[in-house]
């Protein structure tokens, strides 16, 4: 463990301020995802954007492609969050990680389309995720369990 820690601070400091910056503010991003989710998730839900059928048009049109600038920015992005996830001082799970990026993405002015999805699991209860994309790119959460059927997105 100490060893593996070592190593990703060792990779960390040679990937160049502007990535450590975006690990940096990755790291804060989260931290304000989980903030936020300590209220109810109907009041959080407003902030995310407009909660449609995942057949929405607008879901495909911010999913899609765009600049090669803002598909470098949101893989740049992806990649913080993936980095600065293991680090954080509670279990950043998938839909703070996808809120976290939302912030980041929105904040460059490159839209995103936060997906949620569903499958049972084997206590037969119902297993959650949530994944992202922005700019052609699948910015986190991937890869999506087959099993897993797409409910709604926030656009």
């Amino acid at each position: 463990m100490r060893r593996d820690i070592g190593r990703k601070i060792g990779t960390l400091a040679g990937v160049g301020w502007r990535r450590q910056a975006l690990v940096v503010e990755a790291s804060a991003s989260m931290l304000a995802a989980r903030l936020k989710l300590l209220r109810p998730f109907p009041r959080v839900a407003r902030r995310l954007g407009e909660f449609v059928p995942p057949a929405d048009p607008r879901v495909a049109e911010r999913a899609a492609a765009t600049t090669p600038d803002q598909a470098a920015t949101a893989r740049a992005i992806g990649w913080a969050v993936k980095a600065a996830a293991p680090f954080m001082p509670f279990r950043s799970v998938c839909l703070q990680q996808a809120m976290a990026a939302q912030m980041m993405l929105r904040r460059r002015g490159i839209a995103s389309v936060m997906h949620f999805g569903a499958s049972p699991n084997d206590q037969r209860a119902i297993a959650g995720h949530a994944w992202l994309d922005a700019a052609g790119v699948k910015v986190t959460g991937y890869p999506i369990p087959p099993e897993m059927g797409k409910i709604a997105c926030f656009v």
